[in-house]
C-alpha cells in the first residue's frame, strides 16, 4: 500500500504541515479547541490522502464525469434552495451542511484532464471551446453565491488543465495583456474610480471596496482597510527574525483579524520573520516543483493534465493567500495551505495531495 509513495513530495508536506501546528499553537491556543481541532484536520486530511493514493487514476478518470456532474447539480441546489450565512448562499442541506463548492476544486480539473484524454490526437479549437464552457458553469455559478475565493480556485485548476493541454500562446497573451493594462489604468485612476458613489457595473459593491481598498488601505484605516493595515504592520515588525515563538504582539493582542484562518500568514511572520517566511516559502516551492516533476513523468495525458492541475492549485492557494495578507491583492476567504484552520479546505488538499501520490505510484508500476 505504501509502495510507490513519493518521498520528496511527503516530506515537503511533512514540514508545512509541523509549521501549521507551530504557529496553529501560537495564534490559537487561547482560542478554543482550535490547536486540538487542526491538529484533528490533519490527521482526517492525512488518512485521505493515503485512501485516494490507492486508486488507480484510471479509477479516477471514470469518477471524473459523475462527480463533476453532481457538483453543478448541487450547486444549482444551493442556488434554489441553499443556506445564507453573512449574506452568501454557499450550503446546502443533505442531512448534513456541505459546500458543494469545494467538491469542484477537483471534480473541475478531473472532468477537464478526461474531456482532453478523450480528444488526444484529434485536439481542434472547438474542443477548447467546449473545455471553456465546461469551466464556465461552475465558476458562474459559484460567483453567484456569492464566492470569490472558491471560483478562483476552480477557475486557476480548470485553466491550468487548459494551459497543459495546449492551448497557443498567441490566444493567452493577448487577454494577459488586457489584464495588465487595466490594472494600470485602475492604480492611475483609483481617485475618479473609487469616488463615493461611483458604481462598478461588473462587480458587486463589495467585491468593488475590495479593490479599493487594496488601492488605498488608510481611506478607512479603521473599518474596510483595517485587516490590510494590521497584516502589513505584523509582516513588517517581524524584521530579519522575528519576534519569537508565543511573542507576536499584533497576534496576541488580536490586532490580527482571522489570526488562525486566512491572516495565519501575518502571525507567522511576525513571530517568525523574514527568514522564517523564505523557509516558508521555499517548502512551497519545493512542493510545486515537485508535483510539477511528477506530472511530467506522468504515463498517460489525463495524468499529466490532471498532476499538473493540481499542483497549480496549491500554487494559487498560497500565493493568493500571502498575496492578499501582505497587501497586493485584494482580501479574498482563500486559506494558506497546511497553515491555516479549516476542516473543509484540509479535507480538500488531502484529496489532491493523494490525486498526486496516486500518480507517482502509477508511473513507478509501468517503470517497473
Amino acid at each position: 500500500m505504501f509502495a510507490g509513495f513519493d518521498l520528496p513530495l511527503a516530506l515537503a508536506v511533512l514540514m508545512l504541515g509541523c509549521a501549521g501546528m507551530v504557529v496553529m499553537y501560537s495564534s490559537g491556543f487561547d482560542h478554543g479547541t482550535r490547536f486540538v481541532d487542526h491538529g484533528r484536520n490533519m490527521l482526517i486530511a492525512a488518512t485521505v490522502l493515503f485512501l485516494v493514493a490507492q486508486v488507480p487514476p484510471q479509477r479516477l478518470m471514470s469518477l471524473a464525469v459523475p462527480l463533476y456532474l453532481a457538483g453543478v447539480l448541487l450547486l444549482v441546489a444551493v442556488a434554489l434552495f441553499g443556506i445564507t450565512k453573512k449574506g452568501s448562499t454557499r450550503w446546502i442541506n443533505l442531512g448534513i451542511t456541505i459546500q458543494p463548492s469545494e467538491i469542484m476544486k477537483i471534480a473541475m480539473p478531473l472532468m477537464l484532464a478526461w474531456w482532453f484524454q478523450k480528444r488526444e490526437g484529434q485536439l481542434r479549437p472547438l474542443d477548447y471551446v467546449v473545455a471553456a464552457l465546461l469551466l464556465a458553469v461552475p465558476v458562474g455559478l459559484i460567483m453567484k453565491q456569492p464566492d470569490l475565493g472558491t471560483s478562483l480556485l476552480v477557475l486557476a485548476a480548470g485553466l491550468a488543465v487548459i494551459f497543459f493541454a495546449g492551448l497557443s500562446w498567441k490566444l493567452i497573451l493577448p487577454p494577459v495583456l488586457l489584464g495588465l493594462v487595466g490594472v494600470a489604468l485602475l492604480v492611475v485612476y483609483e481617485p475618479e474610480l473609487c469616488d463615493k458613489g461611483v458604481r462598478w457595473v461588473i462587480l458587486r459593491d463589495y467585491q468593488q471596496q475590495r479593490i479599493c481598498t487594496l488601492l488605498d488601505p488608510f481611506k478607512d484605516p479603521l473599518g474596510k482597510g483595517f485587516h490590510i493595515i494590521q497584516g502589513m504592520i505584523a509582516i513588517g515588525s517581524g524584521g530579519w527574525f522575528g519576534k519569537g515563538f508565543m511573542q507576536g504582539t499584533q497576534t496576541h493582542l488580536e490586532f490580527i483579524p482571522e489570526r488562525t484562518t486566512d491572516f495565519i500568514f501575518a502571525a507567522f511572520s511576525e513571530e517568525f520573520g523574514l527568514a522564517g517566511n523564505l523557509v516558508l516559502i521555499a517548502a512551497f516551492i519545493f512542493l510545486i516543483l515537485r508535483g510539477l516533476a511528477i506530472a511530467l513523468e506522468a504515463p498517460t495525458l489525463f495524468s499529466r493534465l490532471l498532476a499538473g492541475s493540481i499542483t497549480f492549485i496549491f500554487f494559487t492557494y498560497a500565493f493568493v493567500n500571502m498575496g492578499m495578507v501582505s497587501g497586493i491583492l485584494p482580501v479574498v476567504g482563500v486559506p494558506l495551505p497546511f497553515i491555516s484552520y479549516g476542516g473543509t479546505a484540509m479535507v480538500t488538499l488531502g484529496m489532491g495531495l493523494g490525486i498526486l501520490m496516486s500518480v507517482s505510484k502509477s508511473k513507478r508500476l509501468v517503470q517497473s
